[in-house]
């Protein structure tokens, strides 16, 4: 086996390297090249200024709005996820490449891969946890927020690799991971790829190019047809026929009873984490990665990420969580079961032109108070207003967040939980749903003070 940086270096050798973007991921890349390689030349393209003071005085930059004209003039260039080709690699004269693609080409054997809307960093950390845990060689990259170039050259022969993917990681992959997990599949991201069959197209390459002898872990409701895994496995909550099914609290493998979710030991909030637990069991117990009794001890130990029904504090007496992942409506409908005795939910943000319909019947059935706020938060409450007649007090509309949260301290009454679930991007508002999370929890705390 030889090292990474040999495989880089043979990757790039003598070649002209554009890093089209360069944020976390294209620094990383950037990194490693002029580290280890010994390309032709190497030239930093992004619509952004780059600063030259953070690059060599080899380094050309192209900076502006044309930084994706000159593309043909590479040989390679290593494309960020963020970055939304102007062309298709197919239109283009040169290879189009990525971090995920040559790391995959070199560590594919030794990487978990994790895609889905929703869950997919729960589900990430969680088996990454329980493999540490256990005492297993392992490592966390990808979506989650580490390059997996950040990871390259610490690999041995026995390392693991947790890895969370996103479609734009995936969108234009070649090569997919020897066990694959595809949680599920919602509307999400039209903005980018304009219809859902888009979208499911680029999720497909986790599995597409798999292996005779890999494994592929598929939600039941979205089982492909073309596939090159001859293990699939299908996973589900509502489908007693998957392989792997979850209910009641317990764990079901090929029809029998497996394992119980120890639910008042695990930290992780609400039934539908049953699920994401179920997963991590499959890729973890039923690969023999670890022991059953290994994985009870480290369930119990894993904190529930940022963000993600993520208790706050409590404010004369109501409970705030923050849910500020929450993309979809499944999320939001999720977040009003699982949260202790929920009093008001906070709904809203960039609208993508996703259908609520399904967010909008349920909440109109409920009891909880509805706070709905920015441009999807207007679609919803006029929705709601029209499907909740004459529940006015129930049913709010405010512009944004600092005014949702200042009317649900009003309005929820103590003994409730008031939850940021907004089933709508960040984007136009903030800079991602970490800072809209960030940003509510501050909100929260100030409510704190001044109680």
């Amino acid at each position: 086996m030889i090292s990474f940086s040999e495989y880089l270096d043979n990757y790039t050798k003598e070649k002209n390297i554009c890093i089209l973007g360069f944020g976390r991921e294209g620094k990383s890349t950037y990194r490693l090249i002029k580290k280890y390689c010994s390309p032709s030349s190497v030239t930093i393209a992004d619509l952004n200024p780059v600063d030259s003071s953070s690059v060599s005085a080899d380094t050309k930059l192209i900076c502006g709005k044309d930084y994706q004209k000159t593309l043909d003039d590479f040989d390679m260039v290593f494309k960020s996820p963020g970055i939304v080709l102007e062309k298709q690699p197919d239109e283009l004269d040169c290879l189009v490449t990525s971090e995920t693609q040559v790391f995959f080409e070199a560590f594919r054997e030794q990487i978990i891969g994790i895609t889905g809307t929703k869950g997919k960093s729960t589900v990430t950390s969680l088996i990454y946890h329980i493999l540490r845990e256990s005492g297993v060689d392992c490592r966390i990259a990808g979506n989650i927020g580490i390059p997996v170039f950040d990871i390259a050259e610490d690999m041995s022969e026995e390392t693991v690799v947790v890895c969370e993917l996103s479609c734009h990681q995936l969108e234009y992959m070649t090569v997919s991971p020897s066990k694959a997990v595809f949680l599920n599949l919602y509307e999400e991201h039209l903005d980018h790829y304009g219809t859902l069959e888009r979208y499911y197209n680029a999720k497909k390459n986790i599995y597409l190019h798999q292996r005779e002898d890999d494994m592929l872990l598929i939600n039941s409701a979205i089982v492909p047809e073309e596939y090159c895994s001859w293990h699939v496995y299908t996973i589900s909550d509502k489908d007693e026929k998957a392989d792997c099914y979850v209910s009641g609290g317990k764990i079901f493998i090929r029809g029998s009873e497996e394992y119980t979710i120890p639910a008042g030991r695990v930290k992780l909030l609400g039934i539908h984490n049953h699920y994401n637990i179920a997963a991590a069991y499959e890729m973890t117990v039923m690969t023999s990665l670890v022991g059953q009794e290994d994985f009870d001890k480290a369930v119990c130990t894993f904190d529930p990420l940022a963000h993600r029904l993520e208790f706050v504090t409590t404010v004369s007496g109501v409970r705030y969580y923050d849910d500020s992942i929450s993309t979809a409506c499944a999320t939001a409908i999720e977040a009003v079961k699982s949260v202790p005795d929920a009093g008001t939910v906070l709904i809203g943000g960039m609208d993508r032109g996703i259908d609520y319909t399904s967010l909008v019947d349920f909440l109109a059935q409920s009891d909880v108070n509805v706070i709905c706020m920015e441009a999807s938060g207007k679609r919803v409450f006029d929705m709601l207003s029209t499907a909740a007649p004459g529940q006015e007090n129930r049913i709010r509309y405010v512009p944004h967040l600092d005014d949702a949260v200042k009317l649900a301290s009003e309005i929820t009454p103590s003994g409730k939980s008031c939850v940021l679930s907004p089933a709508a991007a960040s984007y136009g508002i903030f800079k991602n749903f970490e800072e809209r999370g960030d940003v509510f929890k501050q909100l929260v705390r100030d409510l704190e003070k001044n109680a």
